[in-house]
């Protein structure tokens, strides 16, 4: 099991960017996949972007492509959002989740991740 703390989260206006940090700690980091999720109120949980073991690969909701990206730096483990050009509609709790399986990809569904954070709040205002 690993343990996930998000942080980062806060009230930006559109058009502007926030960066959002997991840091994790327990198992082996650097050989699972991670992952961003969100979930607006009444809304269920969307995928926004996930990451490979490496950091070689990553693949994006096309809702946030172009705009957010993930990295990580498994020497810190550490995962990142680079948030940019802001919408109203990004406004959500985001969450950072760990694959279930080592070297697993790519894992998009919530299933696919047995450890989760316990969000942070982004809120973009018009």
């Amino acid at each position: 099991q690993v343990q996930l703390v998000e942080s980062g989260g806060g009230l930006v206006q559109a058009g502007g960017s926030l960066r959002l940090s997991c840091a994790a700690s327990g198992r082996t980091f650097s050989s699972y996949a991670m992952a961003w999720f969100r979930q607006a109120p009444g809304k269920e949980r969307e995928f926004v972007a996930v990451i490979d073991w490496s950091g070689s690969n990553t693949y994006y909701a096309d809702s946030v492509k172009g705009r957010f990206t993930i990295s990580r730096g498994n020497a810190e483990k550490t995962v990142y959002l680079e948030m940019h050009s802001l919408k109203p509609l990004d406004t959500a709790v985001y969450y950072c989740a760990a694959d279930r399986i080592r070297y697993h990809w790519v894992p998009t569904g919530p299933g696919d991740f047995g450890s989760w954070g316990q969000g942070t709040q982004v809120t973009v205002s018009s």
